[in-house]
């Protein structure tokens, strides 16, 4: 864009079909979607979570990423920038917490028969990320059925910064080879992770080299055990 800025204003309209084609040829379960536009000016007022979840005949769960009490809530564009799941089956159980620090504060829990998914996105800020990694074990720790984390994390020190939280909630990071996501382009730092807990076994994971956003997709398939 020849302004800075101009591309958060104007938005990428043609960006949206590659999305959904991209989705539909990896044939998911469940996509989560980090910081999708729920219909400001920017997308010409398209809800893309209910968009992408029509033309892949996915149901759909979304939330915008500050809380209610938040002063982003009136501002114009980021108002509708939030977060979403979108399944095959249909989507039940989901809850919306939020933490307690932050700008980003939303957490969805999508509540499935035999395991539960938490989709996250981390504040900037450093101390503002461990708190709510606590937030996030409590929740965790709550949960009586094997859990599945992912989102962006925002740890620039990659998962040296979440050795500890890992430990602490009985959680492994399924790139296992240290794959970095971001920024798409060149990537150098590992912002975004899939985490999973025993009883969840994982078969396959990818991070696919396409720039559909600043950020690299994250892929992985399990089995429960």
């Amino acid at each position: 864009m020849p302004l800075p800025g101009a591309g958060y204003v104007l938005g990428n309209q043609s960006v949206l079909p590659d999305i959904v084609n991209f989705i539909k040829s990896v044939d998911p379960d469940i996509v989560g979607l980090i910081e999708v536009d729920t219909g400001s000016i920017r997308s010409r007022k398209v809800n893309q979570a209910e968009k992408i979840a029509s033309d892949l005949g996915m149901s759909t769960s979304y939330e915008t990423k500050y809380g209610a009490n938040s002063v982003n809530t009136m501002l114009p564009i980021i108002r509708k920038q939030g977060n979403a799941f979108l399944a095959a089956p249909r989507v039940h159980g989901e809850t919306f917490h939020y933490f307690d620090t932050g700008i980003k504060r939303l957490i969805i829990e999508l509540e499935m028969e035999n395991y539960a998914v938490f989709l996250v996105h981390l504040s900037l800020k450093y101390r503002h990320r461990h708190l709510q990694l606590r937030h996030l074990y409590d929740l965790i720790q709550k949960t009586e059925k094997p859990v599945l984390v992912a989102g962006d994390f925002n740890t620039f020190w990659g998962q040296n910064e979440i050795y500890l939280f890992l430990k602490a909630a009985g959680l492994e990071s399924a790139n296992r080879d240290n794959l970095p996501t971001y920024p798409s382009r060149a990537p150098r730092k590992e912002l975004d992770f899939v985490l999973f807990q025993d009883g969840i076994e994982v078969t396959g994971f990818e991070v696919p080299e396409v720039r559909f956003s600043d950020h690299l997709p994250l892929i992985c398939d399990f089995n429960l055990r």
